[in-house]
């Protein structure tokens, strides 16, 4: 695959023409520095890409994002659009973990007064949220509160007291998709959720205190309310095992209805007008409002603990946005100069929609909403914005973080432990994980270098940076 003629297109933008592997039905566009294509041209990424745009109804490229890397069926960081009157829903275009994103909550306290009870902080947040593997959460769900939940978003855990009504328009989505079908979610699925809400998971999920370090423009980050040394809080997580038990479900069905002619397998999809189709969309939706209020509680253990440590009010910490990946949602884009509906999947990319979208809610009609993109750990973060050309380019989206550049088994095998742990110790960051492992599994050796991905993101014209956020203290599963 790494021979594939790629065309350069524009900068920081490289192409792959419709004609150059039979079967495609539409091209390829990736987004990255020529360093970061090489990279992604080595771990078979791309090949998932180029097999993306055979599946029928496909509406402009498939879209890889600098962030690119191998998944299964579509790669992590790949952006794709169907048509909906007679497209197509794919779960490998949306993940196992659905809806995993990124909620981050502006504490209005200064480094230096952090820095006073850090290590208390961070040492009472990693009682307080559950992380590791399987982990139980404090909450025990009965089935008809985890339908609740899944049917009323961050609504239900504002109205148990687990969070701020001010919340629901810094959310994506309000923090409820309207169409969740909780009688489409197996009771598998059911039964793992039950006892999760409220945890952080493994793998790259994370709670990371930090301080804003850079100030880009000044004007968006007053409306964001972000301002230089403030202190935020960044937490990264999905949908769970019951996120996961969604998706292994209906792949499972898919498989068994044996009706796609597919260049993989693991591209295996549901038609509209199929009873699969909207069973899967109403099971997606239904995990997407346990994730939205997965991290809103996990938001609200947060502001309990720096309100007890600080003598802050709960309501003087403002969510700044939280933000979705792993989803495939019903848009209208403009297509040749028409209004089109179409089914646009994004796996490990976000939306990045820029002033005047009417998703962005009236908050964020001027500036556009807060898009958020975490580094590897020990790295920056930062929080951009959509550019308006970025429309026509992607569909209105973006990176969702640094992406892996070696797999963990490889980390687990290349990186040393105590180094890792060193390093981050003369970062000035504080380090609690559930297992050591993930030291060296999540170790920034293991990512691209966030600021190449940034700058890519930035030269192609997608987004622009508002903020950059540097760790302070970390948490992970």
């Amino acid at each position: 695959m790494s021979e594939l003629p790629l065309r350069k297109v524009g900068d920081f933008i490289f192409g792959i023409d419709r004609d150059v592997n039979r079967g495609m039905n539409s091209g390829a566009l990736i987004f990255a520095s020529e360093d970061l294509v090489q990279k992604a041209m080595s771990d078979g990424s791309i090949e998932q890409l180029v097999n993306v745009t055979k599946l029928p109804g496909i509406v402009g490229p498939a879209i890889a994002m600098p962030d690119i890397h191998l998944g299964y069926g579509f790669p992590i960081g790949g952006v794709a659009a169907f048509s909906y009157d007679d497209g197509l829903v794919s779960p490998g275009g949306v993940g196992y973990d659905i809806n995993c994103g990124v909620s981050l909550l502006s504490i209005p306290i200064t480094q230096s007064t952090f820095a006073s009870k850090r290590k208390e902080v961070i040492d009472a947040l990693f009682q307080r949220i559950p992380s590791g593997v399987g982990t139980k959460g404090k909450l025990d769900l009965s089935r008809q509160q985890l339908a609740s939940v899944m049917t009323e978003g961050i609504n239900w855990v504002i109205e148990n007291g687990m969070g701020d009504a001010m919340d629901v328009d810094h959310t994506d989505e309000l923090g409820k998709f309207g169409e969740a079908e909780v009688s489409k979610v197996s009771p598998a699925a059911t039964g793992r959720g039950m006892k999760q809400l409220g945890t952080l998971g493994a793998g790259n999920h994370f709670v990371e205190i930090q301080r804003v370090s850079r100030v880009f423009d000044s004007k968006i980050a007053s409306a964001f309310n972000l301002s230089e040394n403030n202190i935020t809080a960044m937490v990264h997580t999905g949908s769970r095992g019951l996120g996961h038990q969604v998706a292994t479900d209906y792949i499972e069905k898919l498989l068994r209805s044996g009706s796609n002619q597919l260049p993989d397998r693991q591209l295996v999809f549901a038609r509209n007008g199929e009873r699969l189709f909207d069973d899967y969309i109403g099971a997606m939706q239904a995990a997407a409002n346990f994730a939205f209020s997965n991290r809103e509680i996990i938001i609200d253990q947060i502001r309990r603990v720096f309100a007890k440590a600080f003598n802050l009010e709960y309501e003087d910490m403002r969510i700044v946005y939280s933000i979705s990946h792993n989803l495939a949602r019903v848009e209208e884009h403009e297509v040749e100069g028409k209004k089109t509906r179409l089914i646009v999947h994004r796996k490990g990319a976000t939306r990045a929609f820029p002033p005047g979208r009417k998703e962005n809610g009236s908050l964020f009609k001027l500036t556009g909403h807060p898009v958020l993109v975490p580094g590897s750990m020990g790295s920056d973060s930062y929080v951009l914005v959509g550019e308006k050309k970025n429309m026509e380019l992607t569909f209105g989206s973006s990176c969702h973080g640094a992406g892996r550049v070696i797999s963990r088994h490889k980390a687990m095998e290349t990186l040393n432990l105590s180094r890792v742990s060193e390093e981050l110790n003369e970062k000035g960051v504080y380090l609690k994980t559930a297992s050591r492992k993930v030291i060296q599994e999540e170790a920034p050796g293991s990512y691209k270098q966030i600021e190449q991905v940034i700058r890519s993101i930035e030269g192609a014209g997608i987004s622009r940076s508002v903020v950059s956020l540097s760790p302070l203290g970390v948490i992970k599963g």
